[in-house]
């Protein structure tokens, strides 16, 4: 049976525009992890690891004017958002080189023997090792900062692993450029190339997360793909972890008093957080609880006019624009919705972005529960309450989201609510806002990109420093003598490393 061909497809007019490679098969699958499973041991040294993550950061910035000129023209995303990904992306490279010189993330920790201990303590030493090869799961929305270079990649090289990584097939072109970079950085610092091995096809995915000699796996995407690979993960012989990111609605609060003194400002606010990317960030604000009354009404009427002043934007391929033109529609047809902006299709290829309201009262009942699920691109659902009980009962409806924010007046102290909602937004996410925007993730140490289920099938963050948890595993010696120790856990800690 022949191999299905990769065509790279422009969304703005839907045309191919080349054949990039094949989809693999089975057979080719197993080489690839093989070939990468056979790598890894060279990623043991931790200075090596650094340089190859810095080297990867600087020719990716070299042919940046190529890695966006082949993402812009497989996503529409632009020029000016590819490249500030970009910057992210290389950014993050050298943030988790810096990691590992640091070497923090392998959590050192030695007790002592105590023999007056009860019970008796004898020498323990810890620390966590990589736990082998990393299947990663490019996303449509990112073709960079969550794809072939981005952040499980990263990570996942920092904490010693070798990635395989499944391509998008929204953005197979860039996907080939960027593993060719990784590659070439790989072989200047004297690694394998194979530490980075890339393959296409629905299949191959399917695939690389059933292998025998892949021990983790990263995924960004749908809730419904998500799933089926983690299953599929779980399933297995032997399982292995799954970090997936599926969905989110990113909840957002407006309180009384915070209407009452810039409602104008939230609606405009809200209306850029939604529309950016054309709504295809995965901490777009889906869903949104508004007062009733004259300030609530001034905010609506702000998010109104900022949306309907956005142009109809192109979204990532067509069954995604599809998928956003039914959603809507179905939504909009729920009993007791109104569409102050209607969404929908703005044109053979574009969408139009759009908000949907509806009274807070209406969500108890099954039928619109619909709109209590994320709906991929520019939409918003706003529901109007009269009272905090009834935005809390709203809040026990939603599922887990990356991100939950809240509205509350400038002085804090001056707005009853704040305390209360802050505490019953706090259990549905991972990341809580007050008084800013969920779209765009700082990568920091601090940073937490995850959130209960579906937001993510794990309680690890996919950005900042603690993402290189997820592919390590500890491991105590216990009364080992000193020469068969490795030299991190060894007496005088030979390497400087931070040790409790």
């Amino acid at each position: 049976m022949a191999a299905e061909p990769v065509w790279s497809v422009d969304p703005r007019t839907g045309k191919p525009r080349e054949q990039v490679a094949v989809e693999a098969t089975s057979d080719e699958v197993d080489r690839a992890v093989r070939a990468a499973h056979a790598a890894r041991e060279a990623l043991a040294d931790r200075a090596v690891r650094a340089a190859f993550l810095r080297t990867a950061a600087d020719l990716l910035d070299a042919s940046g004017e190529h890695v966006v000129e082949a993402a812009d023209a497989e996503t529409a995303l632009g020029p000016v958002r590819l490249t500030g990904e970009l910057a992210r992306t290389t950014a993050q490279l050298r943030a988790f080189a810096e990691v590992v010189e640091d070497g923090s993330f392998l959590d050192v920790r030695i007790d002592l023997p105590d023999p007056a201990a009860t019970p008796p303590r004898p020498d323990l030493r810890r620390w966590k090792i990589p736990l082998g090869v990393v299947a990663v799961y490019a996303a449509s929305n990112f073709p960079l900062a969550f794809s072939v270079p981005g952040g499980d990649t990263a990570s996942a090289l920092a904490a010693g692993c070798p990635v395989v990584v499944k391509a998008h097939p929204d953005h197979p072109a860039t996907s080939e450029l960027c593993a060719s970079l990784l590659r070439r950085a790989a072989a200047k610092t004297g690694l394998p190339e194979d530490v980075v091995v890339l393959v296409h096809g629905f299949d191959a995915g399917v695939g690389l997360v059933r292998h025998p000699l892949v021990s983790a796996a990263g995924f960004t995407g749908s809730i419904r793909g998500g799933r089926a690979l983690f299953d599929a993960a779980v399933a297995r012989p032997v399982p292995i972890p799954f970090h997936g990111e599926l969905g989110s609605l990113n909840p957002v609060v407006v309180t009384e008093a915070a209407a009452a003194e810039r409602a104008g400002e939230i609606g405009a606010g809200l209306a850029g957080s939604l529309t950016l990317g054309a709504g295809q960030f995965c901490t777009k604000p889906g869903f949104v609880l508004a007062p009733r009354g004259e300030d609530g009404d001034r905010f609506l009427a702000a998010l109104t006019a900022a949306v309907s002043d956005t142009e109809p934007a192109v979204m990532l391929d067509r069954r995604m624009r599809d998928a956003f033109v039914a959603g809507v529609a179905e939504r909009a047809a729920l009993a007791g919705v109104d569409t102050p902006v209607t969404p929908g299709a703005g044109g053979a290829h574009t969408v139009s972005a759009g908000v949907l309201a509806v009274d807070a009262a209406a969500l108890s009942g099954d039928g619109h529960r619909l709109l209590l699920e994320e709906c991929f691109g520019p939409v918003t659902v706003v529901a109007r309450y009269s009272t905090r009980e009834e935005v809390t009962a709203v809040l026990g409806l939603l599922p887990g989201n990356l991100t939950a924010t809240l509205h509350i007046a400038e002085d804090a102290a001056e707005d009853p609510d704040a305390a209360p909602l802050l505490a019953a937004l706090t259990p549905l996410a991972g990341r809580v806002l007050v008084n800013g925007w969920p779209t765009g993730v700082a990568v920091a140490p601090a940073q937490h990109h995850g959130g209960p289920y579906p937001a993510t099938t794990s309680t690890s963050t996919s950005v900042g420093a603690t993402a290189i948890e997820r592919w390590l595993r500890p491991v105590t010696y216990q009364s080992t003598p000193g020469h068969l120790l490795p030299p991190e856990l060894r007496d005088g800690n030979p390497l400087g490393l931070p040790r409790r």
